[in-house]
């Protein structure tokens, strides 16, 4: 299961929807019989049957679509032609586009309730949350913040270093985290006493740059803003993975824009969209 973490973006659309439907429950319509009193109904009430499906239903229906395609194991597979979080968009616009008419229209002699008010303005901030979480990268960050490095991971073997959080910088020649001496006997890299000739390699070198490769690039962590396509290194135009949000990811050679990344299972492509990340 791909356990993405929620957004602000998601944060907003939720709590709209859980307003939306409380509201469903207050009055939407009322009237005033004179000497008979005054009669009330909410959106559950068999009267104005209709305004419950395309207003309260479709945005809480929206909003779930739209959180749950994040636990998805694949959250881009289609149904008639849309996602299923784009179908929660459309959605969430068809209930505020239902609440405008019900808040506008509706028999004669009856008034707007005090749930069909409130309830216009939720689906307001549902369809406005849904709509903009796609396009701004404020509302793509991650509801509990940045994501936290992965503390027992080492890259490589085990190897400290190679641009990860709060690791050092690999050392040839010497001990990690401490300078090598050429020349001092003892000293891994370098001839000593009884060992003529010998010479020590590290355990584990950075990939060899390939195709236009930085052969300056030192390797980093790094996370996504949003989820990202990760191709293959051939060029297919088919993605070998998709970058989450709330996860590190390695990034072990830089192509002109583009950077080769390494997932956690070990898979390898070129991330093209490089905006906006956070290097670790």
């Amino acid at each position: 299961m791909n356990n993405r973490s929620l957004s602000r973006g998601d944060a907003a659309v939720i709590g709209a929807a859980v307003l939306l439907f409380i509201f469903s429950f207050l009055d939407i319509r009322k009237i005033d019989a004179g000497d008979y009193g005054s009669e009330s109904f909410n959106g559950w009430d068999s009267t104005f049957f209709p305004v419950l499906p395309s207003m309260f239903l479709a945005g809480v229906i929206g909003a779930g679509l739209i959180v749950g395609s994040k636990f998805l194991p694949q959250p881009d597979r289609e149904f008639l032609g849309l996602k299923l979080n784009q179908w929660g968009i459309a959605l969430s616009v068809t209930s505020v586009w239902a609440a405008l008419w019900t808040f506008i229209g509706g028999p004669e002699g009856y008034d707007a309730g005090i749930g069909l008010i409130l309830g216009f303005f939720a689906a307001l901030l549902l369809a406005g949350a849904a709509a903009a979480t796609p396009m701004i990268p404020a509302l793509q960050l991650p509801l509990t913040g940045g994501p936290k490095p992965p503390a027992a991971q080492q890259p490589y073997g085990g190897q400290p270093g190679y641009g990860y959080p709060g690791g050092g910088q690999p050392s040839y020649g010497g001990q990690p985290g401490q300078p090598g001496q050429p020349g001092q006997p003892g000293q891994p890299g370098q001839p000593g006493p009884g060992q003529p000739g010998m010479s020590h390699q590290p355990t584990q070198a950075v990939p060899a740059a390939q195709g236009g490769a930085d052969p300056n690039f030192q390797p980093f962590w790094f996370a996504v803003p949003a989820a990202r396509p990760l191709y293959g290194e051939d060029g297919s135009p088919t993605p070998v993975a998709e970058l989450a949000p709330g996860t590190w990811y390695l990034a072990v050679e830089q192509r002109g824009q583009a950077l080769v990344a390494q997932t956690q299972d070990g898979r390898r492509g070129v991330l093209q969209d490089t905006a906006g990340i956070q290097r670790g």
